[in-house]
C-alpha cells in the first residue's frame, strides 16, 4: 500500500483500486495509465468491448497498457446507465481487488445542440451518461468508498455557474453536466465527515479527445492540450488528504501549477500555438 509522505500526500496510488467509467479511450484512459505506473489496481468500465470503426480503444486494449504500465487491470464491459449492472460490477471489482479507494466518473454524452435540434433520445442519453450516471456510480462504489483510508470521488464536470451564455446553445447538455457538478457540491457535504473526497475537475483548455474531434472545428483540436493534462491534474488529487481536500471545482493547470508545474507546452498538440479555452470557463 501507498505510504504517506511528508508533506502529508500520499507518495504515490500503489495498491489503490482506482475504478474509472469510460475508460477505454481519452481522458479516462490516461487516467488508468498514469495511476498505473503507481502500481494501482485499474477497473477500466465500458461499452465498448469491440472496436470501434471510427474510435481507437476497448476496455481490452486499455487493460493490456495498463498491464504493461505496472498496474493490475481489470476490464468490464458497462452501460452506467443499468443500474444493475453498475451493482454487479462493483461487486466483481471489490472480490477483485477487496475494495474501492477512487472512483472517477468520466463517461459522458455530448450534443451541442440547442433546443429544437435536440431530440429527446439524445436529451435522455446526455442525463443518464452524465448527471444519473455519476449518482448511480457513486452510489454504489460509496459503501466502500467509507471503508477505504483515503477515498475519493472525482467527477469530470465544470465549475457551476448561472451565466445564460453557458446555456443558450446547449441548454440540455449544460444542464447535464451541471447534474454531475451538483453532485459533487452535494456529496461533498454529505461525506465531508466520512473521509471520502468529493471533487470536479475541469480542463483549463479543449482536451484532444473524440468529443472535440467531432464537435468542434479541426483548428480547435490543433489548439488543444493532450489528456494527460487531465491525468496528471487527477493523479495529484488523488494523493491528497481526502479530509481535507474535497467539495472543490478543480482545473487542472491550477492544480498542476500547485504542484510546482510550469512547462505547459510539454501538453500541447501544437507546442507554441494559442490555446483554447474550454467551455464553461471564462
Amino acid at each position: 500500500m501507498s505510504s504517506n509522505s511528508g508533506n502529508g500526500r500520499l507518495a504515490d496510488l500503489s495498491g489503490k483500486t482506482v475504478f474509472i467509467t469510460g475508460g477505454s479511450r481519452g481522458i479516462g484512459r490516461e487516467i488508468a495509465l498514469r495511476c498505473a505506473r503507481d502500481g494501482a489496481n485499474i477497473v477500466i468500465a465500458a461499452k465498448t468491448v469491440e472496436p470501434h470503426p471510427r474510435l481507437p480503444g476497448t476496455v481490452h486494449t486499455v487493460a493490456a497498457e495498463v498491464e504493461l504500465a505496472g498496474g493490475q487491470a481489470l476490464a468490464v464491459q458497462l452501460d452506467v446507465r443499468d443500474d444493475a449492472s453498475v451493482g454487479v460490477v462493483v461487486e466483481q471489482v471489490v472480490a477483485r481487488f477487496g475494495g474501492i479507494d477512487i472512483l472517477v466518473n468520466n463517461a459522458s454524452a455530448i450534443r451541442l445542440s440547442g433546443t429544437l435540434e435536440t431530440p429527446m433520445h439524445r436529451f435522455d442519453l446526455m442525463m443518464g451518461v452524465n448527471t444519473r450516471a455519476t449518482f448511480a456510480c457513486s452510489r454504489a462504489c460509496l459503501p466502500h468508498l467509507l471503508k477505504a483510508p483515503n477515498a475519493h470521488i472525482l467527477n469530470l464536470s465544470p465549475p457551476l455557474s448561472m451565466q445564460p451564455r453557458w446555456f443558450k446553445d446547449h441548454t440540455a447538455y449544460t444542464i447535464s453536466k451541471y447534474g454531475m457538478s451538483m453532485c459533487t457540491l452535494g456529496m461533498a457535504a454529505e461525506f465531508a465527515g466520512h473521509g471520502v473526497a468529493v471533487n470536479s475537475l475541469w480542463p483549463r483548455t479543449t482536451i484532444a479527445t473524440a468529443a472535440i474531434e467531432f464537435n468542434f472545428p479541426e483548428a480547435i483540436l490543433k489548439a488543444s492540450r493532450r489528456p494527460a493534462i487531465v491525468a496528471d491534474a487527477a493523479h495529484a488529487i488523488f494523493r491528497r488528504d481526502s479530509r481535507a481536500h474535497t467539495g472543490n471545482f478543480y482545473i487542472d493547470e491550477a492544480v498542476l501549477r500547485d504542484e510546482g508545474v510550469t512547462d505547459f507546452e510539454q501538453y500541447a498538440v501544437t507546442p507554441g500555438a494559442q490555446t483554447y479555452t474550454d467551455l464553461f470557463l471564462e
